[in-house]
C-alpha cells in the first residue's frame, strides 16, 4: 500500500478513537443537535468553514475549473456574497436559538410550511451527502493507484461517515471540524507555490490551456455562458444564505456576539481556500490538459456505445473525430494533438470488445485533478511531499467534515420537525436521540444508494451535476421564505408557503424531471439553454411577494417570536 492511503488510514483511526471519546459527552438531544449550545468562536470559525468547504470545493468545484478556468470563480463567488449578507442576520438567528430551519418556517408560516421545507431539506442533504461518498472514492481510488476500486472507496467512506455522525451529533461534529479546518487552510497555502512550480510556472497555463481559461465568462462552457456563471453564483448564494447546517452552528454558539464574530472570520478563511483550490485546479490541468482531454473522449464513446448512437466497429473514427474538433476549436496545441492522437492509438490496442471499452481506465477524471496535483508535489523534496499528504488529508478533511454536517442536519429535520411535531413530541430524550441515530444510518445508506447504484451501472456520475441539482433545490425552495421570515414583516403564512410550493415544485421538474423525460429539449445540459435555476427562483420569488401583498398582513403577535416589540425605557 501507499504511504498516501497509511497517512489517511492513519487518519480515520484517529478520528474514530476522538468521536468515540465525544461521543460519551452526548447527554441529551440539545448536546447530540446543538453541542449543548456551547462552542466557542475558535470551534465557530473552523466548523463554519468546514460546513461550506467541502467535495462541491474539491471535487465539483475542482472538475468545474479544469472546464471552465479562472471564471469558475463566479461559483464560489456566491457563497462570499451570501457570507457577508448572513453576517447581519446571524446574531438574530443565535437569539431565536431553536434548533432547525423548520423552528423559522413554522413560526411565519405555520406547520404544513415547516413539514414542506423539512422534505427539500431530506432530499437535498441526501444528495449532498452522496457525493460526499463518490468524492471518498475518488480518493481511495487514487491513492491506491486503482487498488480499491471507486465503488469500495464510496463504500469506506460511507462507513466512517455515519459511523462518526451516529456516535456524536453536533458534539462530534463541531469539534471535529476544528483539526479538519486547519489542515485543510494549512495545505491549501502552501500546496499552491509547488503546484505552480510543477506545471512550469505561472506562464504554464498560457502555454498549456485554450485563452478561454482566461476569460471572465468561459466561452465553451454551456449554450450561454454568462447565464451559466450567473447561475453556479446564483445556486451557491442562495444555498449559502439558507443552508440549515450554518444555522444548527449559529444555535450551538455561546452567545448571539459570538456567532456574528465568527461569521466575520468564516469569510476571509473561505475565500482564501476556495480561490487558492481554483489556482491549484487551473495549474494542474495545464500539466495534465493531455491526460484530461484523452479521459473525456473515452468517456464520450463509452456513452456513446452505451445510448447505441456510435457501434463498436466505428468507435475508432469517432475517436479521430472528436480529436479534430477538438483541435479546431483550439482545445488543443499542435504539440498536445499529436500527443493526444498517439494516446488513443495505443488505447485502442486494448479494446476487443465492447466489455472492453467500459472497463478501459486511462487520463485523468477532471473531478480528480486538485488530488492528482497532491501526487504530483509530494514526487519533488520533503516539504513536497509534506504538502501532498496534506493536501491529500484535506481532501479527506472535507469528505469526512462535510459528510457529517450534511447527514445530522436532516436527521435533525426528521426528529424535530416531523416525528417530534407530528408523530409523538413527548417521546423521552432516551428514545429521540435512539431514534435520531436510526435515521441518521437510514439516511447515510440512502446517500450511499444514490452513488453505488449508478455506479454498478456505469452511469456517468458528474460530483458537479449531482451538486449543482442540490444547490438549485434547496435554494429556490427554502432560502427566499427563510430570509423573508427574518427580514420582511409583510409576509405572510400563505406567501411563505406558496414560495416553497412553488420553487421545490419547479426544481424538481427543470433538474430532474426534464433532463430525464424530454433530453431533446436540454441544450448544454440545460433546459433550452438557459440554467433552470433562472425560472424556478424567480417563480419562488412571484409566489412569495405576489401571495404576501395579497393576502392580510400578519398581526403584532404572529411576529412577536422574530420581531420582538421594543420596550421603552
Amino acid at each position: 500500500m501507499s504511504l498516501y492511503l497509511y497517512v489517511i488510514l492513519l487518519y480515520l483511526l484517529i478520528l474514530t478513537v476522538f468521536n468515540f471519546y465525544r461521543s460519551r459527552k452526548v447527554r441529551n438531544q440539545e448536546d447530540f443537535m446543538v453541542a449543548g449550545r456551547s462552542l466557542s468562536i475558535r470551534i465557530m470559525v473552523f466548523t463554519l468553514i468546514c460546513t461550506w468547504i467541502g467535495s462541491g470545493t474539491f471535487i465539483a468545484g475542482a472538475e468545474y475549473t479544469v472546464r471552465a478556468g479562472w471564471s469558475s470563480l463566479w461559483m464560489p463567488a456566491g457563497a462570499w456574497f451570501g457570507i457577508m449578507v448572513i453576517y447581519f442576520l446571524a446574531a438574530k438567528i443565535r437569539t431565536f436559538g431553536q434548533y432547525t430551519v423548520g423552528d423559522i418556517l413554522e413560526v411565519r408560516y405555520g406547520k404544513t410550511a415547516r413539514l414542506i421545507g423539512a422534505i427539500m431539506i431530506i432530499i437535498a442533504f441526501t444528495t449532498i451527502v452522496s457525493y460526499q461518498f463518490r468524492a471518498g472514492g475518488l480518493i481511495l481510488n487514487i491513492v491506491t493507484k486503482g487498488a480499491i476500486s471507486v465503488a469500495m472507496g464510496q463504500t469506506i467512506a460511507a462507513l466512517f461517515v455515519i459511523l462518526f455522525t451516529a456516535l456524536g451529533g453536533m458534539m462530534a461534529v463541531a469539534h471535529t471540524d476544528l483539526p479538519n479546518g486547519i489542515i485543510i487552510l494549512l495545505a491549501c497555502c502552501i500546496a499552491l507555490p509547488l503546484v505552480v512550480l510543477f506545471s512550469g510556472g505561472t506562464d504554464s497555463i498560457v502555454q498549456n490551456l485554450p485563452a478561454t481559461h482566461r476569460a471572465v465568462f468561459a466561452e465553451d462552457f454551456g449554450q450561454y455562458p454568462t447565464l451559466k456563471a450567473g447561475g453556479y453564483f446564483l445556486a451557491t448564494l442562495l444555498l449559502l444564505m439558507g443552508v440549515q447546517s450554518m444555522y444548527q452552528k449559529f444555535y450551538s454558539a455561546k452567545s448571539p456576539k459570538e456567532a456574528k464574530q465568527a461569521v466575520a472570520l468564516w469569510i476571509v478563511g473561505t475565500i482564501v481556500v476556495e480561490t487558492v483550490v481554483v489556482a491549484i485546479a487551473i495549474y494542474s490541468a495545464a500539466s495534465h490538459w493531455v491526460d484530461i482531454r484523452e479521459f473525456e473522449i473515452v468517456e464520450t464513446l463509452k456513452r456513446e456505445v452505451i445510448s447505441k448512437s456510435v457501434s463498436m466497429e466505428k468507435i475508432e473514427p469517432r475517436a479521430q473525430q472528436l480529436i479534430q474538433e477538438l483541435s479546431i476549436a483550439g482545445k488543443v496545441n499542435p504539440e498536445q494533438l499529436t500527443e493526444l492522437s498517439d494516446r488513443i492509438q495505443n488505447d485502442f490496442r486494448l479494446i476487443q470488445t465492447e466489455e472492453d471499452l467500459l472497463s478501459l481506465s486511462v487520463g485523468l477524471d477532471p473531478a480528480a485533478i486538485v488530488l492528482k496535483a497532491a501526487e504530483d508535489i509530494s514526487k519533488h523534496s520533503v516539504i513536497g511531499l509534506l504538502a501532498g499528504v496534506l493536501l491529500l488529508g484535506a481532501a479527506c478533511a472535507v469528505v469526512i467534515s462535510t459528510g457529517m454536517n450534511y447527514l445530522l442536519s436532516p436527521t435533525t429535520n426528521i426528529m424535530r420537525d416531523i416525528y417530534g411535531r407530528f408523530i409523538k413530541g413527548d417521546a423521552s430524550e432516551a428514545k429521540k436521540l435512539a431514534l435520531q441515530k436510526v435515521f441518521i444510518v437510514i439516511l447515510g445508506v440512502c446517500a450511499f444508494l444514490m452513488v453505488f447504484i449508478p455506479t454498478v451501472r456505469r452511469s456517468n456520475i458528474s460530483v458537479l451535476r449531482y451538486a449543482y441539482t442540490a444547490y438549485t433545490m434547496y435554494g429556490v425552495a427554502i432560502t427566499p421564505a427563510l430570509l423573508a421570515a427574518l427580514v420582511w414583516k409583510r409576509t405572510t403564512k400563505a406567501g411563505g408557503l406558496a414560495s416553497i410550493i412553488g420553487g421545490g415544485l419547479s426544481a424538481l421538474i427543470l433538474e430532474l424531471v426534464i433532463p430525464t423525460f424530454f433530453p431533446q429539449i436540454m441544450k448544454g445540459g440545460d433546459p433550452w439553454g438557459i440554467p433552470g435555476i433562472y425560472f424556478s427562483f424567480t417563480i419562488s420569488i412571484v409566489c412569495l411577494l405576489g401571495v404576501s401583498l395579497l393576502t392580510k398582513a400578519p398581526t403584532v403577535e404572529e411576529l412577536q417570536e422574530l420581531f420582538p416589540a421594543k420596550t421603552e425605557n
